[in-house]
């Protein structure tokens, strides 16, 4: 049995048990019912996934999978290639929008070198870069499939070998991405697995202007046309349309599931490696959190195929893991309120009137 086929058999839902008793002590805190709402939610939730009263938060890391793609050659991003290697030197060296907010709560990053075609070399040894290359970044999607079937099993069990490598010293996983051209492909992925139009899934990414956004949603329909996903097989929509971090994503949220630990799912990108999550093991779900809502077209979409309601809306599109990072805090504070606020018992507070 391969480690791919091993985990998703492995993976169970939340315990339902430690979800009521959760929720028995939640409805006693010494405030109105369910003041805290969604926050709340989460602290039954968090109780659900650890099968713990006191779900275990402190040790977070954000692991961010960077990858290259073909289709950048269709010229649908406003940046350059070479932008995806430099932006890994960039987080590697703590300068990065994710560097300075995992700072701000405490979580390590990780980056992985999932197929990035700039040299790596220089970087070698760098204490929080690891490498599980699939290949020099995907085929184009708008002319071919990205990858063969063997590479698509190979990214999701790099992202698994992830979370079983980090996982003795992780307890809250962050999902973070960096490819330049990596909201085609996952534009794609939305449109294959949602079944809807290209156009209803495909938004500006690093901004493009009007007469871009028109080129990038017919590459991304002719990519459809081309490769002809399987919707209901998360491989074959991840090897015709989608990407090595993509994949990876897809694997880190399936390893984060195995070991009964929340996985925060950072924004469209990572939605789409969810969404092939989600398809090869959908009780993976039970252990993703929708971090944010992002601005790029679609991603409601997606968030409500996986029945996940995002905790932030902050008009976020930057990736590499940010909003992931930001509800780290919130998942900090969801297990507080579980753990520290007292019942109307324990604090000697009248309760409602009857």
């Amino acid at each position: 049995m391969s480690l791919l086929q091993s985990t998703i058999k492995e993976i169970s839902p939340q315990d339902q048990a430690w979800r009521e008793k959760a929720q028995a002590r939640l409805e006693q805190l010494s405030m109105p019912s369910w003041a805290l709402g969604r926050l709340m939610d989460l602290s039954r939730d968090l109780a659900g996934m650890t099968r713990s009263m006191r779900p275990p938060v402190d040790r977070k890391v954000v692991v961010t999978m960077a990858g290259d793609h073909g289709v950048a050659a269709e010229g649908v991003s406003k940046y350059p290639q070479e932008v995806t290697g430099q932006m890994v030197h960039n987080f590697v060296n703590g300068g990065a929008g994710i560097n300075a907010i995992a700072r701000q709560c405490g979580a390590r990053v990780v980056v992985v070198d999932m197929g990035v075609i700039s040299d790596m070399s220089d970087l070698a040894g760098a204490g929080e870069l690891l490498s599980k290359r699939v290949g020099p970044g995907t085929r184009n999607i708008a002319r071919g499939p990205a990858m063969d079937h063997r590479q698509a099993v190979r990214c999701v069990e790099a992202g698994i070998e992830i979370a079983q490598e980090l996982g003795p010293s992780v307890d809250v996983f962050g999902t973070g991405d960096m490819g330049i051209g990596n909201t085609t492909p996952s534009s794609a992925i939305a449109a294959a697995v949602l079944g809807v139009p290209a156009e209803q899934v495909t938004g500006r990414g690093t901004g493009i202007e009007d007469e871009q956004l028109t080129h990038k949603i017919e590459v991304v329909r002719r990519a459809l046309e081309i490769n002809r996903p399987d919707p209901a097989d998360g491989l074959d929509v991840l090897a015709r349309v989608g990407g090595f971090e993509i994949g990876g994503i897809a694997g880190l949220i399936l390893g984060a599931a195995v070991q009964r630990k929340p996985v925060i799912v950072d924004g469209f990108i990572s939605t789409a490696g969810a969404l092939v999550a989600h398809l090869l093991a959908p009780q993976s779900d039970d252990y993703m959190i929708a971090a944010h809502r992002s601005a790029e077209s679609g991603h409601d979409l997606m968030l409500e195929r996986l029945g996940k309601q995002p905790l932030l809306d902050l008009g976020l599109r930057l990736g590499e893991g940010t909003g992931a990072a930001l509800v780290m805090n919130l998942v900090a504070a969801a297990v507080r309120v579980l753990t520290e606020v007292s019942t109307f018992e324990e604090a000697a507070v009248s309760g409602a009137k009857e």
